[in-house]
């Protein structure tokens, strides 16, 4: 195969360029929507942040989605000085303005706020958090879905949590930006990214999961985001009697896989194709990755019925 595919491509939409992005309670043209250059999150990556998919004109495990948010702010001592469902009410009230109801991706970001002056120290932030949501009609690229991305090992490690707590969905993405360049590089659409002691953690902005012999293999998950996709896959597996480890595995194991995907809240569950030159089977008769596709498309439907 030779295609060449990223986990977060998808379609153009032209209706984006009318829509109107939400900060600190006011509405904004695309094209005028700006924070100040004094932000936290613009000096510094200081602050959290979301991704989810509205669906049917309800937004995907938002309780998940927020639960993570709120636990990554108090890991960071930000005060985001909103309870979670006014939180919630400014997410549907954006789509709402919007008159979006599904297909739609939105980020949600939450910086610390304003700084007296250009320092990582909290105590120089004199205003209250930057609270930004950015609506989009954002639709996979459906031939991502179904020919798969190709990995490659990257150099750039994930780091254990006393250098940065990957668990926390920081606004300061360095670590997996370096993986993303590296990956690039090398020629691959994403990154495999090991652990401080070599074995697999994770790929730069999605989850990694193999199969062999019919059972699902993923990190213990200690060194990288607690994704929500991939909790539900795990999840999904369980209830369905599909066998799944949560375990320490090298590269070579990897390279002996069957079938290999990725999870992430934009496009789900990607099959992978090719992983440092070792070709794997993508959705073939008997796929497990295309069982869990499954399982896993209708879990969105039913949770946004």
């Amino acid at each position: 195969m030779n295609h060449s595919f990223g986990t977060h491509d998808y379609l153009e939409d032209s209706r984006n360029s009318e829509i109107s992005i939400y900060i600190n309670g006011k509405y904004y043209p695309r094209q005028d929507a700006s924070i100040s250059v004094f932000d936290s999150g613009f000096l510094l990556g200081d602050g959290v942040w979301e991704g989810i998919r509205l669906h049917n004109g309800k937004f995907a495990f938002l309780d998940k989605h927020l639960e993570r948010l709120f636990w990554g702010a108090s890991q960071i001592d930000m005060d985001i000085e909103k309870n979670l469902d006014e939180i919630k009410d400014i997410l549907y009230d954006t789509v709402k303005h919007n008159k979006m109801k599904d297909g739609v991706h939105v980020r949600l970001i939450i910086s610390r706020g304003i700084k007296s002056t250009p320092y990582q120290d909290p105590k120089f932030t004199i205003s209250g958090p930057t609270i930004v949501v950015i609506p989009e009609y954002k639709q996979p690229n459906p031939e991502t879905i179904e020919h798969g991305i190709k990995l490659v090992s990257v150099d750039v490690i994930r780091g254990s949590p006393d250098m940065q707590d990957h668990r926390v969905n920081s606004l300061s993405k360095f670590n997996c930006i370096q993986a993303c360049i590296n990956a690039k590089r090398k020629g691959g659409d994403e990154g495999i990214m090991l652990d401080p002691h070599g074995y697999v953690s994770t790929c730069n902005s999605t989850h990694f999961f193999i199969v062999k012999d019919g059972a699902v293999w993923t990190s213990t998950g200690e060194y990288c985001l607690g994704g929500v996709t991939r909790k539900n896959i795990i999840d999904i597996c369980n209830d369905n009697s599909i066998p799944l480890y949560e375990k320490n595995f090298t590269l070579s194991e990897v390279y002996d896989a069957d079938e290999a995907f990725v999870t992430g809240t934009f496009a789900g569950v990607l099959p992978v194709y090719e992983i440092d030159d070792h070709e794997l089977s993508v959705l073939g008769s008997n796929s497990v990755v295309k069982l869990i596709q499954s399982y896993y498309n209708d879990l969105v439907s039913k949770v946004c019925l």
